[in-house]
């Protein structure tokens, strides 16, 4: 485990519902970003709605370029051993992601290749939810699209709903609420549906799939790896 990050578990009223913890962080490293306020208010409707929070902060997952030399001779660096230790205590992770040139910031894709490294892999049958906001009539979507792929591909459960919030420079108040009241009325509905999959999966699960990187390829024991 990390010794960077000890977080003393929430205490949360739950409101009947069965104990579920989620991470959930910003993709964003700039100061008063969209995307870190539409973190926060995500946030906010998890622990409204009887969930346990961990708030993250993107600046502490940042991991030098993937190098699988500086891996062999350096190890795993901070970055992603922490990001792996907060997927492990969780049981379900929120990302709020800006579009870069149509695709995701650089920096979350190099952590997500590096924490996928880790044996058992930590991405593996996690459920997660994908958001953007953006002052762009598209609100980040097309990033999303391609944030959805690595995060499929290592195992996690990526919900089909994501949310995409446009001109958000217009429709995020001060402390990252959306005023417009029936976008509002959305993302809460989304996030609650979202906590429902996450405990019936925790708390009820009928099936258990195996993770398989290599799905229907010849196997060989350079590339197989089944967990």
């Amino acid at each position: 485990m990390s010794a960077m990050h000890d977080p003393t578990p929430a205490t949360v009223n739950t409101g009947g519902r069965e104990p579920v913890r989620f991470l959930v962080f910003s993709a964003s490293l700039r100061k008063g970003s969209y995307n870190s306020m539409l973190a926060r208010n995500a946030a906010r409707v998890l622990e409204a709605n009887g969930g346990a929070v961990e708030h993250a902060d993107m600046r502490a997952f940042n991991c030098p370029s993937f190098d699988q030399d500086v891996e062999a001779d350096h190890g795993i660096p901070e970055g992603a051993i922490l990001l792996r230790d907060r997927l492990l205590a969780n049981d379900a992770y929120v990302i709020a992601s800006p579009e870069y040139n149509g695709s995701m910031p650089g920096h979350l894709k190099n952590v997500i290749d590096w924490v996928s490294r880790f044996r058992p892999q930590p991405f593996n049958g996690k459920h997660a939810m994908l958001m953007s906001a953006s002052p762009s009539m598209a609100g980040g979507s097309h990033g999303l699209w391609a944030l959805r792929i690595p995060l499929q591909k290592l195992g996690s459960n990526v919900a089909p709903s994501m949310f995409s919030l446009a001109t958000a420079h217009k429709i995020l108040d001060a402390d990252g609420a959306i005023t417009e009241a029936t976008l509002a009325e959305r993302f809460d509905e989304m996030l609650i549906a979202f906590m429902d999959l996450v405990e019936a999966t925790k708390h009820y699960p009928c099936v258990k799939r195996a993770w398989v990187e290599f799905l229907g390829e010849r196997t060989d024991p350079m590339t197989e790896r089944v967990e």
